[in-house]
This record gives structure tokens, C-alpha cells and sequence, in this order.
């Protein structure tokens, strides 16, 4: 007569044979896995320099949260500032972008670029501001003189070391972005920038989102 097993005991030994099978099983590689991929039109902003917050709004004036930003630790701040181009020309209630940088920047669209009367607004990557124009940008309790630092920021991509692994792209190198289905748009040139507390996150400007009608995209893709 065969002896009638327990369910109990049936249950431990099935238990002891899937673990067994699960330990011998290769583990899930997440980094393989790609992340969210977020694309967001940078309107006109600036960022500025301790010293030059100061000046335009007082000895010890800390810059006061608006809304988070999608990359962590950047927010959009309440304080805002009137930027002052060549012949007068202005834009009044410009965006200060937090944190506080260690040299004061204004990203510009080329149509601001127009408005504002700076002609040849070039593109470049966020921080390399040598040789590039300035402007005075007034405050409630100052004005500051920017010798340079007046850009029109090159698109780029945000990316941490495990998104640059999937894409096979390392910081600096350049990749392309297609937004929409069908034949879309293809932007070229699309700078990547890698680190670890980066989330997958493309910038372009206004001009730029408009171009391709970014709002009504359904899809965006990250090409080689």
C-alpha cells in the first residue's frame, strides 16, 4: 500500500523545488531595461551666480521654490527678472531657474534672441559661455552687468550611466531624436549628458517644440 503523503508535506517539497529552480535561474539585468523617456520645451530662463542674486535682490537673498523641476533638485523659483538687451530692448518676468550656478547664464530661443535684438545668438552647451554675448538684467533692489553668458542652449539629453549603457552612448557624444509616428521629425544633433542622479530627459527650446508640434506628439524615440 502506498503511503499517503501529507499536504503539508507536499507543499514544503514543491516549495524546496521551484526556490531550487529560481536560485539556478539568471537574474533580470534592469539596466537593460530602458527608462521613461521624457521630452520637455525649455522655455526662457536664467540661472545665476550667488554674488549676482545679490545684487539684484539683496545681501543674503535665498531663491524661494515655485514647482519642481523633472531632473532632481532643480525647481523653477518664484523671483523673477527683467532682462535688458542692446538699444533697450527687454523681457520682463524671465524665470530664475534653481540652484544657484557658479556663473549666471540666460537660455534664450532664437525668436528671443530676435526680440531681444541680439543678433547671432549662438548655440552652445550649457556652462560654455566664453565668447558669447551679455546683457544687464535688472532686479527689484539691483542691477547686474553679465559680460557673457546670453546662449541659445544646444538640445541635449539627460541620461544616467545605466540609459547610456542601452542607448551605447557615453557623455558628449551626440544622438538623435525623432519625435512622432510616421514620418515625423528627426532632430541631428542631440548632446548627451551622463550622470548617475540624471533622469532620462530631453531639453529643447520653444522654437524647437513648436517646430515639431511637440505637444501633439504620441511618440518619441532616441536613435543612433
Amino acid at each position: 500500500m502506498v503511503p499517503q503523503l501529507s499536504r503539508d508535506v507536499v507543499e514544503s517539497v514543491v516549495r524546496e523545488v521551484v526556490f531550487r529552480h529560481l536560485e539556478t535561474c539568471p537574474k533580470k539585468d534592469d539596466s537593460a531595461l530602458p527608462s521613461r523617456l521624457v521630452v520637455n520645451a525649455s522655455a526662457r530662463h536664467i540661472h545665476v551666480s550667488k554674488q549676482d542674486l545679490e545684487t539684484l535682490f539683496g545681501p543674503s537673498h535665498q531663491l524661494t521654490p515655485l514647482r519642481p523641476l523633472y531632473q532632481e533638485g532643480t525647481f523653477a523659483a518664484q523671483e523673477t527678472v527683467t532682462l535688458i538687451g542692446p538699444r533697450g530692448r527687454v523681457i520682463s518676468n524671465l524665470r530664475i531657474l534653481g540652484p544657484l550656478r557658479s556663473q549666471s547664464q540666460v537660455e534664450l530661443a532664437f525668436t528671443d534672441a530676435i526680440m531681444l535684438g541680439i543678433e547671432n545668438l549662438p548655440m552652445r552647451i550649457s556652462g560654455d559661455i566664453d565668447n558669447t554675448p551679455g546683457a544687464f538684467v535688472l532686479g527689484p533692489r539691483g542691477m547686474a552687468e553679465l559680460k557673457k553668458g546670453v546662449i541659445r542652449a544646444a538640445m541635449h539629453v539627460h541620461m544616467s550611466p545605466a540609459d547610456s549603457r542601452f542607448y551605447g552612448v557615453r557623455h558628449r557624444d551626440v544622438i538623435k531624436l525623432k519625435v512622432g509616428d510616421g514620418p515625423g521629425v528627426t532632430f541631428n544633433q542631440v548632446h548627451v549628458r551622463v550622470d548617475a542622479a540624471f533622469r532620462l530627459e530631453v531639453h529643447m527650446d520653444t522654437d524647437e517644440a513648436n517646430a515639431c508640434a511637440l505637444h501633439m506628439a504620441k511618440q518619441v524615440e532616441l536613435l543612433k
